[in-house]
């Protein structure tokens, strides 16, 4: 059986993803954060899943659960690695804490980089192995393509990881290893429910946070189902000659080709009029 590493699977895409991926014949070894996380998808997945406890920015636990994974596959290679886990730091970037970005950056950027070389070995750069070599499937977002106010930190940790990824997967072509990115729109999963705007309620941008903040919220709930991505990953898995990128948007003409097509100074009065971002007047 092949089998394939999906990091954070406890909920939204990539627990979606673990359910489909099993669904499609292979093994998952999913990384949760927590004991009592990776007990209750043991018993959610009582069948070709193994939880592995780890969080993306801890070097010694990725390396234990590499180990893991090498011991439990054998000689044979990983099908491969979905680098799913990830944050939203939110916040006018002009008043954000460089901490923040820095741990935004930690998680989305340093954090897949470190997973992805400890289980390279796995996916092929050991040549000693058997079987084909794997794919690296990176979640990026529409956010690594177009930024958006009031969300800068995450939307600057997803234009690195944008780059990160082409120039990998070019340097991973000595191993025919493949790495794609996948660039989601809104998919109705928790992570922006958990925007924090209420930190900078003493800025000169409350009025427009209150609106970003239920902008988001509606587009969360006309989103995507996380089934709709898992989908799509599992067809990357599979495919004999995957895309480079794919893009997972509702309504792409409005929201994927439009804005990119059109003039920025365009986009810009658009998102200005939307959430208030006009010049106040001096006194």
């Amino acid at each position: 059986m092949k089998s394939v590493s999906i990091t954070g699977v406890s909920t939204g895409i990539g627990l979606a993803t673990t359910k489909a991926v099993i669904g499609a014949g292979f093994h998952v070894f999913g990384s949760v954060r927590n004991a009592a996380d990776a007990q209750t998808l043991r018993e959610k997945f009582p069948t070709n899943f193994t939880p592995l406890v780890f969080d993306v920015t801890d070097i010694s636990a990725i390396e234990s659960a590499a180990k893991q994974v090498a011991s439990a596959i054998g000689n044979e290679t990983l099908a491969g690695l979905i680098n799913n886990a990830g944050i939203a730091i939110s916040g006018p970037l002009m008043h954000l804490r460089l901490d923040m970005l820095r741990k935004q950056f930690e998680v989305n950027v340093f954090g897949l980089l470190a997973v992805t070389q400890a289980f390279a070995p796995l996916l092929g750069m050991d040549l000693a192995r058997r079987g084909k070599p794997g794919r690296i499937i990176n979640i990026s977002s529409v956010s690594g393509k177009l930024g958006s106010p009031f969300v800068g930190a995450y939307v600057a940790s997803k234009h690195a990881l944008e780059g990160m990824s082409e120039t990998m997967r070019r340097e991973l072509m000595l191993f025919g290893i493949d790495v794609i990115l996948v660039g989601p729109g809104a998919i109705r999963t928790p992570i922006w429910g958990k925007a924090d705007f209420e930190s900078y309620s003493n800025t000169p941008y409350k009025a427009s946070l209150d609106l970003a903040y239920q902008y988001m919220q509606e587009l969360a709930a006309g989103g995507l189902a996380p089934e709709r991505c898992a989908d799509l990953l599992v067809k990357i898995l599979t495919v004999a000659r995957p895309r480079t990128r794919y893009a997972l948007v509702p309504k792409p003409i409005l929201n994927w080709l439009l804005p990119r097509l059109l003039p920025s100074r365009w986009i810009d009065a658009v998102m200005a009029r939307r959430l208030g971002l006009k010049r106040s007047g001096r006194i």
